[in-house]
């Protein structure tokens, strides 16, 4: 009589050996929680970050999730896990809201989603809107063809290759100070008089002179804008709100850490 070697557990049914993970499933009717596939087999997020959510979406509300809670319970330690909600809260899986109590103290409420907030996903999905170009200034024509043109509005305004010479000075000024060759153009043409212009550049330098605008005022500088204060962070060592430029600890774990 040969002794009976133990039978080895059942192998779940799937057809003839394969590589890789084999499951044995049973229904689960108490003491379990549901988490989608999208979190835990998320292509960009650590295998920290994922169990770590898992664990936050399977406790009950109002259970403690600080980095020193969380820390006492794993191995990972702080540093890790504060690394690890940050990942979660980038993908939109936690979101570590700042709210001040009526004492002026700062903290922090914390909030998990079972799936990531659709606001934060689309924004980093959708392409900013294209700007629509902005109106360029108006180019500026050569002297000699804005004098040259005004023979168009009225034909007494005919001027010789000499006279413009003579007038580009006092056109160049015109546009130094700010005003648009059409709007100079409109200055040399309105109100025309009815009767003959026998001079018309003595006419025309007698408008650049008479009608001169003042040169305009000099821009005011714009005030410096006020400092912003530092964004909130939460301390990786107390989980206690504070301002800093990067996440890190606060100024008392700093000191706690450096008296050790």
């Amino acid at each position: 009589m040969t002794d009976q070697q133990p039978s080895a557990p059942a192998r779940a049914k799937s057809g003839p050996f394969t590589r890789g993970v084999e499951h044995v499933n049973e229904p689960h009717t108490d003491n379990f929680v549901v988490v989608g596939n999208h979190l835990v087999q998320h292509p960009e997020l650590s295998l920290t970050a994922i169990g770590l959510a898992v664990h936050i979406q399977s406790l009950p509300a109002g259970a403690p999730v600080g980095i020193k809670a969380l820390a006492a319970k794993f191995p990972e330690g702080e540093i890790r896990i504060a690394s690890a909600l940050r990942e979660l809260e980038e993908h939109g899986y936690l979101a570590r809201l700042k709210e001040r109590l009526q004492s002026g103290r700062c903290v922090t409420r914390t909030v998990s989603y079972n799936k990531p907030r659709r606001t934060m996903l689309q924004a980093a999905a959708e392409p900013e809107p294209a700007r629509e170009p902005e109106p360029q200034p108006e180019a500026a024509r050569p002297v000699a063809e804005l004098l040259a043109e005004l023979r168009a509005y009225d034909s007494r305004l005919l001027l010789t290759e000499r006279d413009v010479r003579r007038l580009s000075p006092a056109v160049e000024t015109w546009l130094e100070r700010g005003v648009a060759p059409t709007a100079v153009q409109r200055a040399l043409t309105n109100d025309l008089p009815a009767s003959p212009i026998k001079h018309p550049a003595a006419f025309l330098a007698h408008r650049l002179k008479e009608h001169l605008p003042p040169s305009l005022p000099a821009p005011k500088p714009l005030p410096a804008p006020a400092a912003r204060p530092l964004p909130f962070q939460n301390c990786d060592g107390c989980d206690r709100v504070f301002r800093a430029p990067e996440p890190g600890r606060c100024r008392d774990c700093r000191t706690a850490t450096t008296a050790a």
